[in-house]
């Protein structure tokens, strides 16, 4: 057997990783061409983005119990402002507003993180009030089904942030 020569191992390295980069443009080609690509790969990213957001849900307490609330209350603001602090801004304002939608003083609550968070991350939190609220009034509404003739409006309304 003769020896291949150092330039011999060279060629034939080079000439593999043009094969291999050949087969993955080939392959990709053929993937992308697909009729049914795009709509799996639409498929896939909902699926996703489903999973995540209700692996993140945050489970709200027994309304009737205050003591469960206040739990929950203390709870929720710690995890925000944990998340917060790791960078992790989404999931801390999810927290948060969780926190102030179960708040009994929901105003003072917020004008003191108005004072202590970020401008964008302030805005953040107030975008995300009116869905919190309604997944608390939803919540409660499902753990206690109101009687004929009582009020079932459980939730938090905010109208307005001062600023």
């Amino acid at each position: 057997m003769l020896p291949l020569s150092r330039s011999s191992w060279g060629f034939a390295a080079a000439g593999a990783g043009l094969c291999f980069i050949g087969y993955c443009i080939y392959f990709d080609k053929k993937r992308r061409s697909a009729p049914d690509f795009k709509k799996k790969l639409r498929e896939r990213r909902l699926q996703s983005r489903q999973k995540k957001s209700t692996s993140g849900a945050t489970r709200m307490p027994d309304l009737t119990n205050p003591e469960a609330m206040q739990r929950f209350f203390l709870q929720e603001v710690q995890k925000g402002e944990e998340l917060l602090a790791s960078g992790e801004t989404e999931e801390g304002v999810e927290h948060l507003s969780n926190a102030v939608a179960v708040c009994g003083q929901p105003q003072q609550l917020l004008q003191v993180l108005q004072q202590t968070l970020p401008p964008q991350v302030f805005s953040l939190l107030v975008q995300k009030l009116p869905t919190v609220g309604e997944r608390l009034a939803s919540a409660g509404a499902s753990e206690r089904q109101p009687k004929t003739g009582e009020a079932g409006d459980t939730g938090v309304v905010i109208d307005e942030v001062v600023d």
